[in-house]
């Protein structure tokens, strides 16, 4: 996908999947892919027109074709399918993503930035999010993969880079984003941002999220032996369910991992998701990142 003056919108699907092949790997393998919600959520299809009005509307698909990103009703009147964008928010001093599924749009950039702005929801503010960027930050270009904007400026050196490491992380989710020109400062990607990182990356579930067994648990790491564990409790505390899985990359880079746990709930009740290192040391849980949970009941 090219800039402004590109014409057609593909759907670009968002998936969990990210692409770490080993401590050698490039840029997305040292911090992966954006992951992106799983369906039937259509991924966004990135036109980020600081102009909406200028993008010029793609054809409806053919009756005998899938439907993309655009769909037609029965009046006629095209309409554009839900997107779904990821957010990366600060927590305790580091970056961990989350997403949001809104009403369809060709500017999916200014919709990224606005929801970023917005903050938190209160399920993810519980677990310490929060949000450094103000409001009315705006895409002014996209261009050869360069996205360039004006992130205004804050005292603390820190608090700055955190606030360009939600900019960068969160746009460069879309395929026509690869690096972020900030205030006319050299072009940035996602491996300016690595340290920003916590040891365990979880990117579903979400915080807040209704899930049921069994349940995908996916994200990026960098543990000792490439070694995930998960555990699932209940509204009491109570462990219902354990896995451990292995990233795609050992200690000193970071992989994508995936495990799959189940459970047997006789209730629909809160919960919270726990993916965790083992310390080779004591055995002591590491590195726990928790995510609250509604655990509904197994079929």
């Amino acid at each position: 996908m090219t800039g402004r003056g590109a014409v057609g919108l593909g759907a670009t699907a968002l998936v969990a999947a990210l692409l770490l092949g080993g401590c050698g790997t490039s840029r997305s393998g040292d911090l992966g892919l954006a992951p992106t919600a799983p369906p039937p959520s259509a991924a966004p299809t990135d036109r980020p027109e600081p102009t909406p009005t200028r993008a010029a509307a793609p054809t409806p698909p053919a009756t005998n074709r899938p439907p993309g990103p655009w769909t037609t009703a029965s009046t006629g009147t095209r309409r554009l399918d839900p997107v779904t964008v990821e957010l990366w928010y600060v927590r305790a001093g580091l970056l961990v993503p989350t997403r949001r599924t809104r009403p369809g749009t060709v500017a999916t950039s200014r919709l990224a930035l606005t929801e970023l702005a917005a903050g938190p929801s209160p399920a993810e503010a519980a677990t310490g999010m929060i949000t450094l960027l103000p409001a009315g930050v705006e895409v002014t270009r996209i261009a050869d993969g360069m996205a360039t904007l004006r992130v205004p400026a804050v005292g603390d050196p820190a608090t700055r880079r955190l606030r360009e490491a939600q900019v960068v992380l969160t746009l460069t989710q879309f395929p026509s984003v690869r690096q972020v020109r900030l205030d006319d400062a050299a072009p940035v990607d996602r491996a300016d941002y690595a340290d920003l990182l916590p040891p365990i990356v979880v990117t579903g579930p979400i915080p807040g999220e209704r899930v049921s067994a069994p349940l995908v648990v996916t994200g990026t790491a960098t543990v000792f032996e490439a070694t995930v564990s998960v555990r699932v409790l209940d509204a009491a505390g109570r462990q219902v369910a354990t896995g451990f899985g292995t990233a795609s990359c050992g200690s000193g880079c970071r992989g994508g991992y995936r495990v799959v746990v189940g459970w047997r709930t006789v209730r629909e009740q809160k919960g919270t998701v726990e993916v965790y290192e083992v310390s080779a040391e004591n055995g002591e849980r590491i590195h726990t990142m928790a995510v609250p949970v509604v655990l509904a009941p197994r079929d």
